[in-house]
């Protein structure tokens, strides 16, 4: 009988001591998503995955016009929230479309998530599509910061700021922005010629700061890459006109109408979205071509 007690008395100690020890904490799963614990290119991999599988076996195949595109975004997002290419993506059909409103939230999440490789991007966007050319400045000064040097849609940085500064009045920074440009694409040899729109750009310049026997040699000079180019013929018909030479001015002017009605243009790829700075339309040649009062 004592023995028996005893035996149940060490089986309740025993019970006690086992429930007075809490069990050990389960771990929750790492989220190679958002835990940065993880190494840069373990999250790098699995982000890539889910771009190779969202966007690139998914949204990519159908246009971005298609309800698809912006749903394979979402499971995106949805899936990783980290992923700064899925809202870009996803901003494409409201850039393309005009509804800023909604696509510059996504833009500004993508260069909150990856600055580097969006920061330049946003700037394009500021200076072709929104107009936003001091904005734009901003975001260009922090991509040159970010990536010395870098391109953006076949452009250097400078090329852009020249523009803004050109749509701002501020003629003589645009002049020196894109003479950076030249610099940048030369490399040092001044034998490389400089892209036609570069040249285009630095002739409107030099036309707006009344320097037209420049503006004559840089819009002729671009003319010689792209001979139908008719905002070219445009403004080098201005400047001559301003030099006194109407028979020429006019002749150019000609040749600006003949381009544009074969559909010659600003040769830009995203020239069918948004209007370039100084682009001209037909109205402002015909305007041009009336005799004078």
């Amino acid at each position: 009988m004592v023995k028996s007690l005893l035996c149940c008395l060490s089986l309740l100690l025993s019970l006690n001591s086992c429930q007075g020890q809490s069990a050990p904490a389960q771990q929750p799963a790492a989220d190679p998503c958002a835990n940065r614990r993880y190494q840069d290119s373990l999250v790098t991999r699995y982000q890539d995955s889910l771009v190779t599988r969202y966007l690139e076996n998914g949204a990519q195949r159908f246009g971005y016009n298609h309800p698809n595109w912006e749903k394979y975004c979402d499971s995106l997002i949805a899936a990783c929230p980290n992923v700064a290419e899925a809202y870009r993506e996803k901003a494409i059909p409201y850039l393309k479309n005009g509804d800023y409103a909604r696509a510059f939230p996504l833009e500004d999440r993508a260069v909150v998530l990856d600055p580097k490789r969006n920061t330049a991007y946003r700037a394009f966007l500021k200076c072709i599509f929104t107009k936003d050319y001091a904005g734009a400045l901003v975001d260009f000064e922090r991509a040159e910061q970010l990536t010395p040097g870098g391109y953006e849609m076949d452009h250097t940085y400078w090329f852009y700021r020249g523009l803004c500064h050109l749509e701002l009045g501020q003629l003589e920074q645009a002049a020196a922005a894109l003479q950076r440009d030249v610099a940048a694409q030369q490399g040092g040899d001044q034998r490389r010629e400089p892209h036609f729109n570069t040249l285009f750009y630095q002739g409107v310049v030099e036309l707006e700061r009344r320097r037209y026997p420049q503006a004559e040699a840089l819009l002729t000079a671009c003319l010689r890459i792209y001979s139908s180019f008719p905002d070219a013929h445009y403004y080098l018909a201005l400047a001559l006109r301003q030099r006194g030479q109407d028979a020429a001015s006019r002749q150019h002017l000609l040749l600006a109408r003949a381009g544009l009605q074969k559909g010659y243009g600003l040769n830009e790829d995203n020239v069918y979205y948004a209007n370039y700075p100084h682009q001209i339309t037909r109205y402002e040649v015909e305007q041009a071509l009336q005799p004078a009062p």
